[in-house]
C-alpha cells in the first residue's frame, strides 16, 4: 500500500455549515491563500482561488443584469473550470444554479426546466460544438434563452470588470450574502421512473455534506490532489468533486467526461492525483486500460452511484494497490449518506452514516431482514420541484427522506444495501432482489455489464429477465453457479438475452427504464 501517511479526518463542525456557498469559497481563499492553485482544468490550465473569485464576480455581474435574485438559472457545461466559475458566478449574486443533464434528452430537460421554472440557460459554444449538441440547443431554445459564455465575456462592461477587480478585495461592497437556509442549487433526478424531479438543496445542505465528508475521510491540503471526471449535473460530481476540494483546500483536477478511460489514466499519472472519484463501471474500465504505474499515485478511490463488485475491488488492488472506499448517496442528501473509511473499510457494505444524521428502518412486506431506509439530517434537501406543479416546493415530511432503498444495518452500524424497493421481483410469494441476479452474472462474466428486470408472469406473479452484453451469457451456467454457491434457484433468471449494449445514464448508472423496454421487446419477439 502507499507510503503516504494517512491524514486523520477533521471533527464535524456544524458552525462552518451556516454560510452561503460563495462566502464559504471566500473563506477558503483566506484560509489557504488566494494565490494557491486550486483547479487544474481539462486542458491543463491552472487557476488560483483569486482567479476563480475574480472570474465569478465579473461573470456574475454580467449575468445579474440578465436575471433576478432568487431565479433558477440553467447551467449546461461539462466538468471543468467553466462549470465552477459559472456556478459561483450565479451564487455570488444570489441566483440559483440549476445543473442540467445534457445527456438526458430534450423531453426530460424540458420537464426539468418546467419544474424549476428555468427560462435562461448558460452554456458555451465550444462545448455545444464539441459535444454535437446543436440539435438539443435548438429544441431547448423554444423554452429558454440560451446565454453563451463566450458572448458574455466579449461584452463585459466597465462595471463587470470593476466587480472582478474589487470583489476579491472587498466582497462586501459588491454582494449581499444569501441566507444559508435559502436555495443554493437545484439538481435533477434521472427521470428513469417517470418525469425528472427538481431537488432543491440549500446552501447549508451542501456545506453540511462537505463538512460531513471532511469529518469522515482524512484529506491532506499538503499532499492530496483530487481527480474528478464525474459530471457536475450529478450531485456526487458537484458536491464531492467540485465544492468539497475548493472548500477544503485540495487541488482538483477536472476531466470533461468519465467515458475516456485512456486519456483519464494518462492524466492521473501526469498530475500525480491521489484521490479518484468514480463509479464501479468507470473505475473497472480505467483499471483495465491503465498500464503499470498509470494509477499508482492514487491512494484511495471513492466510489458511489452503484455497487462495487468484488472483481473490481480485487482488480484495482492487485494492479495498482488502490483501496476502494464504497459509499452511498442520494441527490436528496446532497448527496453522501454513508461511506467506508480508510481505517474502517468493510467490503460489501457502504460504510457508516455521516455525522449528525439519523436513520430509521420501516418494515417491507416479504423481506424479513432489513427495512426501507429513511434518513434525516442537516444535508437533507429543502424539497422537490415537480413538472406538474412548477415552482412549488414539496418539503420532506418532518424532515425525513424516504430513500426507497432496502438496507440492513449491522451491529457496528455498517449499512448493506439489498436493493431499491422497486428492484425486487415477487415470485411465488417470495421477494427476490434483482441486484442478486446481476451479481451472479457478474461473478461468471466479470468483464461485462448485466441488467435484470422483472416482468409479469401469469403463473408466478413475476418473472426475471436478464440482459447481458456478454456474447457467451446463458442460463445453464447461472443455474450451475447458483447451485454451487448456495444461491436459491428462485434468483436464477427465467430468460437470458445477449444484447449489443446495456443502456447507461450520463451518471454511470444503468438506465433501467430503457432496459425494461428492451426486455419487453425481446420477450414479445
Amino acid at each position: 500500500m502507499t507510503s503516504i501517511p494517512i491524514p486523520a479526518p477533521l471533527p464535524y463542525r456544524a458552525s462552518r455549515t451556516r454560510t452561503d456557498l460563495f462566502a464559504a469559497l471566500l473563506r477558503a481563499s483566506r484560509e489557504f491563500g488566494k494565490g494557491k492553485v486550486i483547479v487544474i482544468d481539462g486542458d491543463g490550465r491552472k487557476l488560483t482561488y483569486k482567479e476563480i473569485i475574480q472570474g465569478s464576480f465579473g461573470l456574475g455581474s454580467a449575468l445579474a443584469a440578465k436575471t433576478k435574485a432568487g431565479e433558477s438559472v440553467g447551467v449546461m457545461l461539462p466538468t471543468g473550470a467553466g462549470a465552477v466559475v459559472g456556478f459561483y458566478a450565479l451564487s455570488a449574486y444570489n441566483r440559483v444554479p440549476a445543473m442540467l443533464n445534457f445527456t438526458a434528452g430534450s423531453r426530460n430537460l424540458k420537464a426539468a426546466m418546467r419544474a424549476a421554472e428555468i427560462t435562461k440557460i448558460i452554456t458555451a459554444r465550444r462545448f455545444v460544438e464539441l459535444g454535437g449538441l446543436e440539435g438539443l440547443i435548438d429544441e431547448l431554445s423554444d423554452s429558454a434563452e440560451i446565454i453563451y459564455l463566450e458572448d458574455v465575456r466579449e461584452k463585459l462592461s466597465l462595471k463587470d470588470k470593476l466587480a472582478g477587480l474589487i470583489g476579491p478585495v472587498a466582497p462586501g461592497l459588491i454582494r449581499r450574502p444569501a441566507r444559508y437556509k435559502s436555495p443554493g442549487v437545484v439538481l435533477f433526478t434521472s427521470g428513469t421512473e417517470g418525469e425528472p424531479k427538481g431537488v432543491v438543496l440549500s446552501h447549508e445542505n451542501v456545506m453540511a455534506n462537505v463538512e460531513q465528508v471532511r469529518a469522515h475521510i482524512g484529506l491532506s491540503t499538503e499532499t492530496d490532489k483530487l481527480f474528478n471526471p464525474l459530471p457536475t449535473f450529478h450531485c456526487f460530481g458537484l458536491t464531492v468533486g467540485a465544492v468539497l476540494p475548493l472548500i477544503a483546500g485540495i487541488p482538483v483536477v477536472f476531466h470533461p467526461s468519465p467515458l475516456q478511460p485512456r486519456e483519464i489514466v494518462k492524466r492521473i499519472r501526469a498530475t500525480a492525483s491521489t484521490i479518484l472519484l468514480a463509479t464501479d463501471t468507470f473505475i473497472s474500465q480505467y483499471a483495465r486500460v491503465g498500464a503499470d504505474g498509470d494509477m499508482s499515485s492514487i491512494r484511495l478511490a471513492v466510489c458511489g452511484a452503484e455497487r462495487v463488485k468484488d472483481e473490481t475491488r480485487s482488480l484495482v488492488r492487485r494492479k495498482f494497490e488502490i483501496e476502494i472506499l464504497e459509499g452511498y448517496g442520494a441527490t436528496e442528501a446532497s448527496p453522501v449518506v454513508a461511506a467506508n473509511q480508510w481505517e474502517r473499510n468493510k467490503p460489501g457494505t457502504v460504510g457508516l452514516l455521516m455525522a449528525d444524521m439519523e436513520y430509521r428502518l420501516l418494515p417491507v412486506d416479504g423481506i424479513p431482514d432489513g427495512g426501507r431506509l429513511h434518513i434525516k439530517g442537516p444535508n437533507i434537501m429543502l424539497g422537490y420541484l415537480r413538472p406538474s406543479a412548477p415552482g412549488v416546493l414539496e418539503r420532506p415530511d418532518g424532515g425525513w427522506h424516504d430513500t426507497g432503498d432496502v438496507v440492513v444495518v449491522d451491529e457496528e452500524g455498517f449499512i448493506r444495501i439489498m436493493g431499491r424497493v422497486k428492484r425486487f421481483a415477487k415470485i411465488g410469494g417470495e421477494m427476490v432482489s434483482l441486484a442478486v441476479v446481476e451479481n451472479c452474472a457478474s461473478a461468471i462474466w466479470p468483464d461485462h455489464l448485466h441488467a435484470a428486470v422483472a416482468m409479469p408472469d401469469p403463473r408466478k406473479g413475476e418473472q426475471i429477465i436478464l440482459l447481458s452484453d456478454c456474447p457467451d451469457c446463458n442460463r445453464d451456467e447461472i443455474v450451475a453457479w447458483a447451485q454451487s454457491h448456495g444461491v436459491p434457484e428462485i434468483s436464477v433468471p427465467r430468460r437470458v438475452y445477449h444484447v449489443d449494449d446495456i443502456p447507461v445514464l450520463g451518471t454511470g448508472k444503468v438506465d433501467y427504464g430503457a432496459v425494461q423496454k428492451k426486455a419487453v421487446d425481446l420477450v414479445e419477439a
